[in-house]
């Protein structure tokens, strides 16, 4: 137990002994006391979380071409030839990240900004995996004495991303126990909800590795400014950990002593042996988008007045949300592995309005969506150090020349600028796994938050004052391009 909590507090930065203040060395964890610690921290080849954060390959693939980032914002398989990668962007105002100090450090995920209380519950139907899982976020009644939602509810969501960060579980599960568990998201749980008008609906698509819970720095902002937020819990096997709710089988003499449902754990699947990345990742963001449309369809026959039984026996009234959804006015929204399954979900439901993929992963689109293109309005939002010029391409060849489809580049951003990590993360773990990007993370999650609330208006025709942000839509404005940093000119013959 000594052993872990040194690891953990060299990976908070609290213990920095002080010849290794520079932190000169490459350590898994910050300096690394022994070997042993190593092999113990690391005992196979790293994983960072990919939706969940990631910007290095997987051991087993993760649809990106091999090598790891560059300063130029290319990855080393992107075929960019020396002189012909793309400079980095001109950051203004950087924030100070990386210090090392041994003062404690108080980390947020930050709250909404908008007119609206959050309020936040979970939804389970049916005791099978065909289920639908999801994280309901909402306009809620102000409610100071209801205690905020635990940002990660249960310790075998700590198992799944020690499986997904090829970590002992022993290790990884103390680890984020005691880095994040006491970690609360903005938003208070099971809270009243907040009637009087129709809320338009964004389904959210968690990335690769997360959960449901892990993007509510975005959901939470959302729903701020007036929307019902569904966040899915896809049961494909790529998140890192989810469950489903079963009767358990009891005899007479433990019926009153055990509970009636135990939760069946469904963890992270990796790729066996010789399996083609492309046909598990397709085969999974068809079932993602099912997912999603499920979760439409259950809010909505929610907000008809339809009785649902939740399995997970939450105190919130959902009668209340009877009449609660404008159902003319619905979105669909998600990063990485969640931007796939955004397009998937496009072209199989048109009452999606409009869709908007963060940081886009390509490789699980079926190539019939490019035959048959998305009729609806579509907003790309990238960082700048994770795309390459091969995901690009795929992206411009969707986009083709229909205005209503953009493309922006956040400046100094990294691929984990859109999930919590990036806001709960201390300075060697988040230089480690590249959470936190050149730019301060508060000012890269408002860009994106502000460019998809003036692309929602637009699309959704709502009445708000998100088209103040109209610009950042054409990628105007400090710390945002049009378009992509990414080079993909054919390269010159040899």
């Amino acid at each position: 137990m000594a052993l872990c909590q040194k690891l953990v507090s060299q990976a908070q930065g609290r213990f920095l002994p002080e010849r290794l203040s520079p932190l000169k060395t490459k350590a898994k964890f910050g300096p690394s006391p022994s070997r042993r610690a190593q092999r113990l921290l690391c005992p196979r080849q790293r994983r960072p979380p990919v939706g969940a954060a990631g910007a290095r390959p997987a051991p087993e693939g993760s649809g990106w071409p091999e090598g790891t980032s560059s300063s130029s914002g290319q990855r080393d398989g992107s075929r960019a030839r020396p002189g012909r990668g793309t400079t980095g962007l001109s950051v203004k105002a950087p924030m100070e990240m990386w210090s090392t100090s041994s003062t404690e450090q108080f980390y947020r995920i930050p709250e909404g900004k908008g007119p609206h209380s959050v309020g936040c519950t979970d939804l389970m139907t049916e005791n099978a995996v065909e289920g639908s899982f999801l994280r309901l976020y909402y306009p809620a009644c102000d409610a100071t004495d209801i205690e905020e939602a635990r940002w990660i509810p249960d310790k075998e969501y700590y198992q799944g991303l020690s499986d997904f960060l090829n970590l002992y579980r022993v290790v990884g599960e103390r680890l984020f126990h005691y880095y994040v568990g006491s970690v609360t998201c903005p938003a208070k749980s099971n809270a009243a909800f907040k009637p009087g008008e129709k809320y338009p609906l964004l389904v959210f698509s968690h990335g690769l590795g997360a959960f449901r819970t892990i993007y509510s720095a975005i959901c939470i902002e959302m729903a701020s400014q007036g929307f019902i937020v569904a966040a899915v819990e896809h049961r494909d096997e790529s998140a890192s950990a989810t469950y489903y709710c079963k009767r358990r089988s009891v005899s007479e003499s433990q019926e009153e002593t055990t509970p009636t449902m135990e939760k069946e754990w469904i963890y992270y699947r990796k790729l066996k042996t010789g399996e083609e990345e492309r046909c598990l990742r397709h085969k999974q963001v068809q079932q993602r988008a099912q997912e999603c449309i499920k979760a439409l369809n259950l809010i909505l026959k929610i907000s008809s007045g339809e009785e649902v039984t939740n399995v997970l026996h939450s105190n919130f009234d959902w009668n209340s949300l009877k009449d609660s959804v404008d159902t003319s006015r619905i979105a669909v929204m998600g990063h990485s592995f969640g931007g796939a399954t955004v397009i998937e979900s496009l072209s199989k439901e048109m009452r999606f309005r409009c869709g908007i993929a963060l940081d886009v992963w390509m490789l699980p689109v079926g190539e019939d969506i490019y035959q048959n293109s998305i009729q609806q309005p579509l907003l790309f939002i990238n960082s700048e150090k994770f795309q390459w010029a091969e995901n690009i391409l795929k992206i411009k060849k969707l986009i083709s020349n229909d205005t209503n489809k953009k493309m922006i580049t956040i400046k100094g951003s990294v691929h984990q600028s859109f999930p919590d990590f990036t806001f709960v993360s201390g300075g060697i773990i988040a230089r480690f796994f590249k959470l936190k990007g050149e730019i301060d993370p508060n000012e890269a999650i408002d860009i994106s938050n502000h460019a998809s609330l003036a692309f929602l208006q637009k699309h959704l025709s709502l009445k708000k004052d998100f088209d103040r942000w109209d610009p950042l839509v054409d990628g105007i404005g400090p710390n945002v391009i049009p378009g992509t940093n990414i080079d993909t000119s054919p390269a010159d013959p040899e």
